[in-house]
C-alpha cells in the first residue's frame, strides 16, 4: 500500500500550484471580500484547462478524474481560497449532472461558456419547507403542450446571484418517481430572483421564484424518474465540498505557522511555547487524517461510482477538520487572524458554511450509521396505526 501520489498526479498538482501562485495569489484577499463570483479567476482557470477536468473530452472537458479535480482545488486554494470555488463550480455539482445527462443540443448550448468560465450554473434544490428532506419538494412542472409550466420557489441556492443557468429540481408527479429536473435560463418569463442576501461566509444568494415559467422540451434535463440519477451525483459534489473544507483549513494552517515563526512575545517566537506547539500538532493530525479519508473516497470513486459511505465519512471529517483548524489558526494569530486584513478569518467563515451545505454533518452521520448497521433508517415519523 502506497500513500504517495502517483508521479503524474504529483506533477499535475505542482503545475497547478505554480500557476495559482503566479496568476491568482496577488488578488486573493480582494476576491475573498468580493461577494460576487470570481469570474476573472474562472476565465484564467478555464484557459488553463482546470474547468471540466472531470468531464469527458468529447463533451469539451479534459477527461480527467475526481482525484485530479481534488488536487486542483487543493493547490489553487493554497494560493487563493476564493478561486477554489471556481474550480468547484467547473468540476462538481450541477455541471457534472448537466454534462452526464444532457442531450447533445443542451451540451452544445451550455457547456462551452461554462467550461470557459464565462458563465455559471446553479442548482435549485432546497425549498422553504424542503431542505434535508429534499423529496418533500413542491415545485411543480405541469404539462403545457409539448413543454411544462413550472411553479414554486427555491432557497439557499449557491451562486444564484451570478448564475446564467439554473438546474431546477421539479415534481412532474407524485412520489420520488415523479421528481426530475429542468434547465431555466436567467431572464426567462415567469422566473424571478429575489433580493441578494448574504451568508455568514460573505457569499450572496437569491431566492428563486417560478410563476408558471414555461420550460420547453429542449430544456427538460431529467424527466419523471430522474431523481435517483441526479441525486447520485451528489456523492461527487460532496467530494468537492470536502476538498475545499480541507484546503481552506490547510491555507489557514500555513498562515498561522508563518505567523508563529515570526511573531515574538516575551523575547522569543511564539512557536517556542509548548501550548502553541500542541495546537499545531493537533491541527496537523486533523489535516493528515482528513486528507487520507478524502483521497480514499476520491480515488475509489474513480474506479466506479462514489461510495456513499466513504463520501459521507470524508465530508463529515473534512468539514470538521477544516473548520476546527481554521478556528485554531485565528486563535493563534489573535487580532491579526480575526481581522479582515488577512485570510484566516475568511477561511474560518467559509469552512463553517460547508458543515451545512451539500448535506449537513448530521445527515452524513445518518448515512454512516446506515452503513455500520447495513440497513436504512427513515427519519420520517412512523405511519403505524393511530392510538385510540
Amino acid at each position: 500500500m502506497d500513500f504517495k501520489l502517483a508521479s503524474e498526479q504529483a506533477q499535475f498538482g505542482d503545475a497547478v500550484g505554480r500557476f495559482a501562485e503566479a496568476r491568482l495569489k496577488t488578488d486573493a484577499l480582494k476576491r475573498a471580500h468580493n461577494p460576487g463570483f470570481p469570474f476573472d479567476a474562472a476565465r484564467l482557470l478555464g484557459a488553463q484547462g482546470l474547468l471540466g477536468i472531470t468531464i469527458p473530452a468529447e463533451h469539451g472537458g479534459q477527461g480527467g478524474s475526481l482525484m485530479d479535480a481534488v488536487l486542483a482545488i487543493e493547490n489553487v486554494a493554497l494560493a487563493c481560497p476564493r478561486s477554489a470555488d471556481a474550480v468547484q463550480a467547473g468540476n462538481f455539482g450541477p455541471i457534472r449532472t448537466l454534462a452526464e445527462y444532457a442531450s447533445g443540443d443542451q451540451r452544445r448550448r451550455f457547456l462551452p461558456d461554462l467550461l470557459a468560465g464565462r458563465t455559471l450554473i446553479a442548482l435549485g434544490m432546497s425549498e422553504p419547507e424542503a431542505g434535508s428532506a429534499v423529496t418533500d419538494l413542491t415545485t411543480t412542472a405541469t404539462p403545457d403542450g409539448s413543454g411544462f409550466r413550472v411553479t414554486g420557489s427555491k432557497v439557499f441556492t449557491t451562486n444564484s446571484a451570478d448564475a446564467a443557468l439554473f438546474l431546477i429540481y421539479v415534481r412532474f408527479g407524485p412520489g420520488v418517481g415523479g421528481i426530475g429536473s429542468v434547465l431555466i435560463e436567467r431572464g426567462a418569463t415567469g422566473f424571478a430572483l429575489g433580493q441578494r442576501t448574504r451568508f455568514h461566509s460573505g457569499d450572496e444568494w437569491c431566492q428563486l421564484y417560478l410563476d408558471q415559467c414555461y420550460v420547453g422540451p429542449e430544456n427538460v434535463l431529467l424527466g419523471p424518474g430522474g431523481f435517483k440519477k441526479q441525486i447520485a451525483g451528489f456523492n461527487a459534489e460532496r467530494i468537492g465540498n470536502a476538498a475545499r473544507s480541507l484546503a481552506l483549513g490547510r491555507h489557514a494552517f500555513n498562515l498561522a505557522r508563518d505567523y508563529a515563526l515570526g511573531r515574538r512575545q516575551f523575547g522569543r517566537p511564539i512557536c517556542e511555547f509548548q501550548g502553541i506547539q500542541w495546537k499545531f500538532a493537533d491541527m496537523r493530525m486533523q489535516l493528515d487524517a482528513a486528507q487520507l479519508l478524502l483521497y480514499r473516497a476520491a480515488s475509489n470513486a474513480d474506479r466506479g461510482l462514489p461510495s456513499p459511505a466513504e463520501t459521507s465519512v470524508a465530508k463529515a471529517f473534512c468539514n470538521r477538520a477544516g473548520f476546527e483548524v481554521a478556528s485554531e489558526a485565528v486563535q493563534i494569530m489573535g487580532g491579526a487572524g480575526f481581522s479582515e486584513t488577512g485570510l484566516a478569518e475568511y477561511c474560518m467563515r467559509r469552512t463553517r458554511g460547508w458543515m451545512i451545505a451539500g448535506g449537513s454533518i448530521e445527515m452524513m452521520k445518518n448515512r454512516i450509521a446506515e452503513d455500520v448497521f447495513e440497513r436504512r433508517f427513515s427519519q420520517r415519523p412512523s405511519r403505524g396505526p393511530a392510538n385510540d
